[in-house]
């Protein structure tokens, strides 16, 4: 009886046969050059890849594609987690050319698969990239003897002629007794376990971490054989981080930017489209997603806490701060330049008029403030703040020779709090936040700046690594302002001493 296939699936396995069947491999030659490239192909993977897969490595490798598979084949008891960011072809390589590496080896390394992933579906979908290319990939058939399949993708199992056998697995279901004629799975790959809804319950994530250790793992012979996870980390719990932590495990994590702010596959992806991606998306889903770095919204700050209204005229407020937290790096992974302006209400509400956050240039942030003079237009008195340490020779010269330009100088000062730990000083803005005390400009709604401030309060939390220069910029001006208006409604008594009391 004909399995009955997800519509999808079909056109997916349609589509992948028809573009193998359309892939010019090139194949007339003599025995000489085949036998050349069957024994280069089997020691260098890159080669394999390019000659076998050019099909779907339409980029050259990166180096951690070519790490992996070297560790893999070199470790045939390899317990592994590759945790690589979402579009790093972690499928391509480690569940589907990887183990084809590792079938073309003397004496071959490859005798039963096993493909987990977080639904049958997925397992099968994968599953079906498998027996295409083996079924219709002409150039390894060829070098490696034709590899007719019996079974289907779609009932979950396949066999090729050389007796390998591949098998899909969906999270949770039983693998136990899986054999083939006394072997048990020497490759068992566990691709994208996690998903969203599951890693919000701690107790689900227990439980598959669980099957995973017993039922998956103890369907090997005895612990031996590739077990091997790759997925990329979309919560700070989930089944890959427990499994990252075990002490035999080994662990690689790529992100699409590196250390130095660049892009890990440099062959695919150019810092342009890397920066693209997170203006697009925004910077806690690009944490996310290509950073391995979940971060959970509204640990301190909530969405239903950032509320815009109409700003005053500029003359009702007690006061006007503008605060500036600069940084002298402008790559993609400096921190932010940012200057907030903020009003403070006699009913003591503040009100963020203005916000400018961007990794850029001084030059550019300096501009900042003269836009800023702009909008105030000499109405009410404004006082310009950044943080002492910060006010070197550099920026001052910056604002001198602007000031040069334009024809008047910002009145820019340092400011010389003795600042404690930054988290504890941004929480305390919270319940000003939680009673409705902050208001942003509802005029600034589409204003980069504003929605990367509210991004950035919205992601802060203790020990995350995601920036938090537009809060602290914004705990600066809240604490000035707090200064200047206890000063001017301080009440004082002048009177006489009473010696008597001493």
């Amino acid at each position: 009886m004909k399995p009955r296939i997800n519509k999808d699936l079909q056109q997916r396995w349609n589509d992948r046969v028809e573009k193998i069947l359309s892939t010019d491999f090139g194949i007339a030659e003599n025995q000489a050059a085949q036998s050349r490239r069957r024994k280069r192909a089997q020691k260098d993977y890159s080669f394999f890849v390019q000659q076998y897969f050019h099909h779907l490595a339409t980029k050259s490798n990166a180096r951690f594609h070519i790490q992996a598979a070297n560790y893999i084949k070199k470790h045939p008891r390899a317990r592994a987690v590759f945790e690589w960011a979402r579009g790093h072809a972690k499928s391509t390589h480690l569940s589907l050319m990887v183990p084809l590496w590792l079938k073309i080896q003397k004496p071959k390394q490859l005798k039963l698969m096993v493909l987990v992933s977080k639904s049958r579906d997925a397992a099968i979908r994968l599953l079906s990239d498998l027996q295409a290319e083996l079924q219709y990939n002409a150039l390894y058939n060829h070098d490696w003897g034709k590899q007719s399949c019996q079974g289907n993708w779609a009932e979950g199992e396949f066999k090729t002629t050389d007796g390998c056998l591949f098998v899909a697995l969906g999270r949770g279901q039983s693998p136990r007794g899986l054999k083939d004629r006394g072997k048990r799975p020497d490759y068992i790959i566990i691709d994208d376990i996690d998903d969203d809804e599951m890693v919000r319950n701690p107790s689900r994530v227990s439980k598959i971490t669980e099957w995973c250790s017993t039922a998956l793992f103890g369907a090997t012979e005895g612990g031996r054989g590739r077990f091997i996870m790759v997925g990329n980390r979309i919560a700070k719990d989930s089944v890959l981080s427990r499994w990252a932590i075990k002490p035999t495990v080994y662990h690689t994590v790529v992100n699409m930017l590196d250390k130095k702010g660049q892009p890990t596959w440099k062959e695919n992806y150019s810092l342009k489209e890397a920066k693209e991606i997170e203006d697009t998306i925004g910077t806690r889903c690009f944490q996310k997603e290509y950073m391995n770095n979940p971060i959970s919204e509204g640990s301190v700050f909530l969405q239903k806490q950032i509320r815009f209204g109409k700003m005053l005229s500029l003359k009702f407020y007690r006061s006007l701060i503008c605060y500036t937290d600069p940084s002298f790096k402008s790559s993609s992974t400096a921190d932010y330049k940012a200057t907030i302006v903020v009003g403070k209400t006699k009913e003591g509400a503040y009100h963020i008029l203005k916000s400018y956050v961007e990794q850029c240039s001084v030059s550019k942030m300096v501009r900042w403030h003269y836009e800023i003079d702009k909008y105030i237009n000499g109405q009410v008195p404004i006082l310009y703040f950044m943080e002492t340490n910060f006010l070197q020779d550099l920026l001052i010269d910056e604002f001198r020779k602007a000031g040069n330009l334009i024809g008047h100088q910002i009145p820019i000062r340092g400011d010389t709090r003795k600042k404690p730990d930054k988290f504890a000083r941004i929480e305390a803005l919270q319940p000003l936040f939680e009673r409705g005390l902050v208001w942003m400009n509802e005029k600034e709604k589409t204003n980069p700046g504003m929605n990367t401030l509210i991004e950035q309060l919205l992601m802060f939390e203790k020990g995350s690594k995601t920036h938090d220069d537009a809060p602290d910029a914004l705990e600066g001006a809240v604490f000035l302002l707090n200064q200047r208006t206890r000063t001017a409604t301080a009440n004082y008594k002048v009177g006489n001493y009473d010696n008597r009391r001493f």
